[in-house]
């Protein structure tokens, strides 16, 4: 593809990867471009849209945390209503389209939360690591590693 030429595999190929784009005001926010091997590994159009939905948010808490210094860990703001904020601990989906976060509010109390992709809002917040752990927990990574695993 050096030459400015495809040829039309390279082309039908180019139409089915999943493509990732964002942009920021400040420059070292910005996460990068492309697209990990794991998500490429069976083309979209044969993921159910929880498991498409799954292998994104990974990819945006990861960055996220990337973002953070070692004080903070990453969270999950509900919308609407009282429900608080997730520390998140695990994640998951329920083919076809169910996705399910799993952790600790903000009292400590556990709290899992169920929703449709349809419905799916999620906000993510840095929240002061658990006291008594020297490292902050970094899910992003660990969740990054069963999805490559997960892809072999």
């Amino acid at each position: 593809m050096g030459d400015g030429i495809e040829t039309s595999v390279e082309l039908a190929e180019a139409a089915i990867l999943p493509r990732r784009h964002e942009a920021h005001a400040n420059p070292k926010a910005a996460s990068g471009e492309e697209v990990p091997q794991a998500l490429n590994k069976k083309p979209v159009e044969q993921k159910s849209p929880a498991e498409w939905a799954y292998e994104r948010i990974i990819l945006y808490i990861q960055d996220f945390e990337q973002q953070l210094d070692n004080e903070h860990e990453v969270a999950m703001g509900f919308t609407g209503g009282d429900a608080g904020v997730l520390r998140i601990e695990g994640m998951g989906f329920f083919d076809p389209d169910m996705i399910t976060f799993y952790g600790t509010d903000s009292s400590g109390i556990k709290t899992q939360l169920v929703q449709h992709v349809s419905q799916l809002s999620v906000m993510l917040r840095a929240l002061p690591k658990m006291t008594d752990e020297v490292a902050p927990t970094r899910i992003g990574f660990r969740l990054a590693a069963d999805l490559e695993r997960a892809g072999d």
